[in-house]
């Protein structure tokens, strides 16, 4: 009897995806804790602000409903500032590596899970390459760190004040988190018209939004050549140049990464050019800000211009950017370049009368069609419902602003056309909710959900169905 017991004990296990969702609501909760705690606050939040701040922290999205520089003393700051990081970097991460380095080891089934984190095929290599990512991540803020402070002379800030906005900063902008410790974010006057900051902080948000197996994989390639070169130079060795191996899926994130901006960049000087950037007195000020438009909208949250009074062609290209947002395995959100990529390609091969989709001499597996759409129908029916539910709650409101602050907190952006400050509670749990979900995915949280099916032994006949 005792044996039968024992055997037939059940154990709580979860599988990747409920492991993903639970660790983000469980993260949530716990900084919505820490931000209520005293000494974090200069005269207290309520719990409905503390959840939500946190969230958007967690889910690095950037939406505020409270002003960070006033609210949050620097300890409040910190706080914030350290559920970006986790956020960013992904709590699967933190969790699997850190149990791996306090244990000494790790399971099978926790090496595949990094495994799909970083990208690499030989388990082996698992964990020197989770090492490396937290590696580049921690070097590529310091790089950041560095050159904002060094941007910062004329800001009027003291050297603490600058070292901490710096910190702050470069940390947000890698993670696409979109938070600042300024009220005005860099429409700020005081950093307003700093292109330098503009730019840095525009290029750690692409970097941040590439993803971490093109980062690792650029990571390698340096590094491998270095040492080549170190020990061609020092110990004379034959010096060996490795090429980078660009993969398909590097190639389709890099190609239309850099269609977007540039789409974004002209389409918003275009738009905007006798609107907001007429207060940048030169050519210079006026493309810095379009280009950090159409790079922030991309999942940053960051905004140089009043984003409440953009036109409304612009506002519309805005969605469309937030709606699509950065890469996968990325710190950024939205539906992901490569499933918009291979959405567009299948698009152009049924026209054509092409029963496959192709890409650089490769073949676009049918499953990755099937889930491109499956993310795209998803991501259009939820961000429907639920602008739907804040047009109903928020009915003193614009529906455009709503729909805008829905796809924001979806595609965890963090702009807004300055209407988060004054939703109502009922409101702000329905984007913080809206957050959790655009963070982890509709798609990930429905598998969470869902019992798997076993593999199928057979098929039923195939039927066209009418179409059009």
């Amino acid at each position: 009897m005792k044996e039968k017991m024992l055997s037939g004990k059940n154990y709580l296990k979860l599988g990747p995806a409920q492991l993903f969702v639970l660790s983000f609501l469980s993260i949530s909760f716990l900084g919505s804790l820490l931000l209520m705690l005293p000494g974090v606050t200069n005269e207290g939040i309520s719990y409905v602000d503390a959840l939500f701040t946190a969230t958007s922290a967690v889910c690095v999205t950037g939406l505020n409903v409270v002003d960070t520089e006033f609210t949050f003393t620097i300890l409040g700051q910190v706080i914030v500032l350290s559920l970006i990081q986790i956020g960013g970097l992904g709590i699967m991460t933190f969790t699997t590596y850190f149990s791996y380095f306090f244990k000494g080891g790790s399971s099978y089934k926790n090496q595949l899970l990094v495994k799909d984190i970083t990208n690499e095929k030989n388990l082996d290599n698992v964990f020197s390459a989770l090492k490396s990512i937290l590696i580049i991540t921690f070097l590529i803020e310091g790089i950041g760190f560095l050159l904002i402070y060094a941007s910062l002379s004329k800001a009027g800030l003291d050297v603490g004040e600058r070292v901490f906005f710096s910190i702050f900063h470069s940390v947000s902008s890698f993670c696409n988190a979109g938070f600042s410790t300024l009220s005005g974010s860099l429409y700020d006057i005081r950093i307003r018209f700093n292109y330098p900051v503009h730019l840095i902080m525009s290029f750690l948000i692409i970097l941040g939004g590439l993803g971490f197996p093109i980062i690792f994989n650029i990571w390698k390639l340096i590094s491998t050549n270095a040492s080549n070169l170190y020990r061609r130079v020092f110990k004379h060795e034959k010096y060996a140049f490795v090429k980078f191996d660009i993969s398909v899926n590097t190639h389709l994130v890099i190609r239309t990464t850099t269609l977007l901006l540039l789409l974004g960049t002209f389409s918003f000087y275009f738009f905007e050019k006798d609107g907001v950037l007429t207060e940048y007195s030169t050519g210079l000020g006026k493309w810095t800000a379009a280009f950090f438009g159409s790079v922030t909208s991309r999942t940053a949250g960051f905004n140089s211009t009043d984003t409440a009074v953009l036109s409304i062609p612009t506002s519309l290209m805005l969605i469309s950017l937030m709606w699509i947002g950065a890469s996968p395995a990325s710190t950024g959100g939205g539906i992901k370049t490569t499933t918009f990529a291979i959405a567009v390609m299948n698009f152009f091969s049924l026209i054509r009368g092409k029963k496959s989709v192709e890409f650089k001499g490769r073949e676009i597996s049918q499953n990755s069609v099937s889930k491109a759409f499956a993310q795209i129908t998803l991501a259009i029916i939820f961000i429907m419902v639920i602008t739907f539910i804040m047009i109903l709650i928020e009915n003193n409101k614009e529906p455009m602003d709503l729909l805008f602050e829905t796809v924001s907190a979806y595609s965890t952006v963090g702009l807004s056309r300055n209407v988060t400050p004054f939703l109502s509670d009922s409101g702000k749990l329905v984007i913080t909710l809206t957050m959790l979900v655009g963070r982890v995915s509709l798609f990930t949280m429905l598998t969470a959900l869902t019992k798997r099916v076993n593999l199928s032994l057979y098929r039923y006949p195939s039927e066209e169905l009418l179409i059009n």
